[in-house]
């Protein structure tokens, strides 16, 4: 056996009803397709569910999933301690899925485990799928996970450990991928609005629609992360779950009244495991995204080419460049313009691995001798120095995308009218010495007061207790 049947569902929690009280009203045509799929689910009788949820414990390098015999949990923390869930646990396919996890190279298993409860990205799925389920038959047991912040493949390269997990269990597996899409739909929306937004859930739509998985995996980092979606990462271990497989696909339902993009969607397969080379999405994406990086790289400004150069040299061989020397520059065609050894500036260098920020490390105003040797010495410091994140390793050099900025001289503003999250940059100080900064445009900050709020914590600064001041810049960005 292997899966069965794959669905990807949203997890508003007003759509139960004790928290809704009503207002799942308004969500008629989501609950109407989760019916649906509780109906779908119970008619193929697995054995297992295995569920994948953004809102389960979620680490950036590691996959958890989930131990033990049993969970449940309930909607206390949103006012329904009475709708409460629970299951049991697969524990062998659980033991399957870390050995096969393990045996990949995958950075997945048990480990970690902070709050066993379920999580409302589960217990939503679960609620329709309960709902639905013959009385006295027994229940499919659950494997639930959650994702992290390595890349599509890997997450791809999971839902392939679960497909055959299932088939040497001899499991009739329903995989349910928990996420919703875009939450920046509406400007009155609790999370307010980015173009992004509409864009995003337009895109996952056609996916739906298609199946054509290889979408998933190829989506635009930034345009995810400016949409504020949740759900992405859960559909590409579905789709690695349908690995080579030939699908149905089916959008059963899309509608975001309240801001967030909620969409149903089903995949039947068509054929054996593995009969549809076609569909062999992870060759496709490796493809894609080879040709991706080395067009990136290929457009890649001076400025970051020497970041590159300073980080590659520093992380394989324990070497600093030096950017006056013409054999340490060589690499970038010969000896630098002039203006990089005149210039005296700040600058930051940000590094991003598989659209996730990796280390961001610089100066706000310059401690060098030039802007090259500043330039230099703050890639290094991002690549190995950012307290946030293990060093840098070689294995990673390839995979990194960088940004350089470099600052004008901050300026004193009187109040946060003066500042535009795309065009400056903030400083928030107080008296004492503690000050945090935020650079300006970037993914998932679209408001002033989220701009200020992030750099005062930044700065350890309370803003309701604390006396503080304000300071703008811009930035030149190279990328």
């Amino acid at each position: 056996m292997a899966i069965v049947a794959a669905f990807a569902v949203p997890h508003p929690p007003l759509i139960i009803p004790a928290v809704g009280r009503g207002q799942e009203r308004g969500i008629q045509a989501t609950i109407d397709a989760y019916m649906e799929v509780g109906r779908r689910v119970a008619a193929c009788a697995p054995d297992t569910l295995v569920i994948s949820s953004p809102h389960s414990i979620m680490y950036r390098d590691y996959v958890h999933i989930s131990p033990g015999a049993h969970a449940r949990g309930s909607f206390a923390r949103f006012g329904a301690p009475e709708a409460a869930y629970q299951c049991d646990y697969d524990r062998e396919f659980v033991d399957g899925l870390c050995d096969a996890a393990e045996d990949a190279g995958l950075p997945a298993g048990t480990k970690g485990e902070q709050d066993p409860a379920l999580d409302h990205a589960t217990m939503i799925p679960l609620h329709f799928v309960w709902r639905a389920w013959p009385e006295g038959r027994p229940r499919p047991k659950v494997v639930r996970m959650g994702i992290s912040g390595l890349s599509p493949a890997v997450h791809y390269r999971l839902g392939q450990c679960v497909q055959r997990v299932a088939d040497a269990l001899d499991r009739r597996v329903v995989y349910i991928a928990s996420g919703d899409l875009s939450h920046k739909l509406t400007p009155d929306g609790p999370y307010g609005f980015a173009p992004e937004g509409p864009q995003f859930d337009e895109r996952m739509q056609d996916i739906f629609l298609t199946g054509n998985f290889l979408e998933l995996l190829a989506m635009d980092a930034s345009l995810a992360e400016r949409a504020a979606e949740c759900g992405l990462r859960s559909f590409q271990i579905m789709a690695g779950a349908l690995d080579r497989t030939a699908v149905s696909a089916e959008l059963l339902s899309y509608e975001g009244p309240f801001g967030v993009g909620y969409g149903v969607a089903a995949f039947t397969p068509m054929s054996a495991v593995g009969a549809d080379q076609e569909r062999d999405f992870l060759e496709q994406y490796e493809d894609f995204h080879a040709n991706r990086m080395a067009d990136h790289k290929a457009r890649e400004d001076l400025l970051v080419r020497l970041a590159r150069l300073s980080i590659e040299s520093y992380v394989r061989d324990g070497r600093r460049i030096d950017p006056h020397d013409p054999n340490d520059v060589a690499p970038l065609g010969g000896p630098l313009p002039a203006k990089l050894y005149k210039t005296r500036a700040g600058c930051f260098v940000s590094l991003k691995e598989d659209g996730e920020l990796r280390g961001c490390i610089g100066t706000i105003l310059p401690t060098r001798a030039s802007l090259a040797e500043e330039i230099c010495a703050n890639a290094i410091s991002a690549a190995t120095r950012d307290p946030r994140f293990s060093a840098v390793q070689p294995s990673e050099l390839s995979e990194l995308v960088y940004d350089v900025d470099v600052l004008t001289t901050p300026e004193p503003i009187e109040s946060m009218d003066e500042l535009d999250v795309r065009r400056y940059g903030v400083i928030v100080s107080t008296c004492d010495g503690r000050r945090g900064l935020l650079l300006p445009d970037l993914d998932g900050v679209d408001s002033v007061e989220d701009q200020v709020g992030i750099a005062a914590r930044k700065g350890g600064i309370d803003l309701d207790h604390d006396d503080w001041s304000l300071e703008r810049f811009k930035v030149a960005r190279h990328t």
